[in-house]
């Protein structure tokens, strides 16, 4: 197996490649900036330069891979068009490209309430709208996928459990970055993952699931 890690430099981005690396699966991060890339990645991660928005870049990052992890996000701006080129246009190159390539399963992070069109996240440019179309289209491509829809991203890691539920169904709650980056791992060995969305925040109370 080796993993293509999309958004790597990001912050949910970089613990993925980093949980990828732990378990020793084979990694290529795409990355806009190398210099950035290597003060942020581990060593261990093979870095390409490459752009959501460019498809040549794409189809060279994706060689050899076998499976692509999409961890991008469009960046808090003032460009209304953000949310529509990086969540939906980055992602459906991405999916077209690893199509193209018989990628064996893409992983997708997405957002709680993504399907709550008059959420107030989409005052900031239809960001959840956008991402929501993402996700249909990879639904409808025909490739394996699984969608993980992470709550309130937190940095700093913690030990509650994680609570996991199908489409639709948790409309609140936060999830420390690491910990939507090891259920994103877990996904490419887990067939009860394959071809669904996951919901996934923490809960103190909750048992560990």
């Amino acid at each position: 197996m080796k993993a293509l890690v999309a958004g790597a430099t990001g912050e949910t981005g970089r613990r993925i490649v980093q949980e990828l690396v732990k378990r020793q699966i084979g990694v290529r991060a795409l990355v806009r900036d190398l210099e950035t890339a290597k003060t942020v990645l581990p060593p261990e991660a093979e870095l390409v330069v490459g752009d959501v928005l460019k498809l040549d870049s794409l189809k060279q990052a994706i060689t050899d891979c076998t499976v692509l992890l999409c961890a991008t996000g469009a960046r808090p701006s003032l460009d209304p068009t953000g949310p529509y080129q990086v969540d939906y246009q980055g992602t459906k190159n991405l999916v077209d490209v690893a199509k193209a390539k018989d990628i064996e399963q893409f992983v997708l992070v997405s957002s709680l309430c993504v399907s709550q069109f008059f959420h107030p996240l989409n005052l900031f440019w239809l960001v959840l709208y956008w991402k929501k179309q993402a996700e249909t289209y990879l639904q409808n491509s025909g490739l394996t996928y699984t969608i993980v829809r992470p709550g309130g991203l937190k940095n700093e890691n913690n030990s509650n459990p994680i609570v996991m539920s199908s489409a639709d169904t948790l409309f609140e709650g936060t999830i420390p970055r690491q910990k939507v980056a090891e259920v994103c791992v877990d996904s490419l060995s887990n067939c009860d993952y394959f071809n669904t969305i996951l919901e996934v925040v923490t809960q103190s109370e909750a048992v560990s699931v």
